[in-house]
């Protein structure tokens, strides 16, 4: 019993039991962790890869350069993040079908698990924004008021007041936004395609972009008929005003003229 006593107050006895305890919880860990799915996770990850640089090899790699560093073609795509290849070949802009001034929207010629792993071998090649999921761009509970302040501010200047597009310089243009996934949206303000200025959550919060997702979709949803018959382009009180100016006042001078002249001949008369 002395001799036990002594070893217990041994000044290497407290890290003794410290390392025991030690490797015993790590070999409890070891044992019950779910390191099954975490390798089942990582080795989809890599498969995933593998045949989104497939993909890239044949319908990317001629423009942006075979290990996605550009082109003459095509920009850089290091960096560039899972969320620019989503937007880019998930609404058709790309593989580009011609060179200009802008890349428009058209059909999109992959299914989604092969822009996924497109997106996942562009992101492999440098961290950048990364596709949001269903619950990030769910407008459901966002307040519309101030999404719609939040795009007069920062879009309408472009997209026009409700999200109908417009003309920009140099043949480029700000597209319609009507018909346009909440993911895409909120992926387009994520990256900056093409001349629209970028947006990250260090600028503008997750929220802030679900707002602005929640008002698009609420002026250009089925309940958002303009009261006074036609739209005039969702242009609001300058087209508006432009209307009423040329074909208001315009045919009130034209009345006026007619009256006028009728008045002279009867006078002569």
């Amino acid at each position: 019993m002395k001799k036990l006593s002594a070893r217990r107050r041994h000044p290497l006895a407290a890290v003794v039991v410290l390392l025991l305890a030690l490797a015993a919880t790590g070999g409890l860990y070891a044992a019950f962790a779910p390191a099954g799915k975490a390798q089942a996770d990582e080795t989809a990850q890599s498969l995933a890869i593998d045949e989104g640089k497939k993909l890239y090899s044949v319908g990317c790699a001629s423009c942006h350069g075979t290990g996605g560093q550009g082109t003459t073609d095509g920009p850089q795509l290091v960096g560039v993040g899972s969320a620019a290849v989503d937007f880019q070949v998930g609404t058709g802009r790309m593989p580009a079908q011609q060179p200009g001034a802008q890349v428009p929207k058209k059909k999109v010629i992959y299914t989604q698990a092969e822009i996924d792993q497109l997106a996942a071998y562009v992101a492999s090649l440098g961290a950048g924004p990364i596709t949001p999921n269903e619950s990030q761009v769910d407008p459901a509970g966002a307040d519309v008021a101030k999404g719609g302040d939040l795009f007069r501010t920062n879009c309408a200047q472009c997209h026009n007041f409700t999200g109908k597009g417009g003309a920009l310089t140099h043949g480029k243009y700000a597209p319609d936004l009507e018909g346009v996934s909440p993911k895409h949206i909120y992926e387009a303000m994520q990256t900056g395609p093409q001349s629209m200025p970028s947006f990250p959550d260090t600028t503008m919060p997750e929220q802030e972009k679900k707002d602005i997702i929640a008002y698009i979709k609420t002026v250009n949803g089925d309940d958002s008929a303009s009261p006074g018959g036609l739209s005039l382009g969702g242009l609001g009180p300058v087209s508006e005003g432009l209307f009423g100016w040329i074909f208001g006042l315009g045919g009130l001078i034209a009345i006026a003229v007619w009256v006028a002249a009728h008045t002279a001949k009867a006078k002569k008369s």
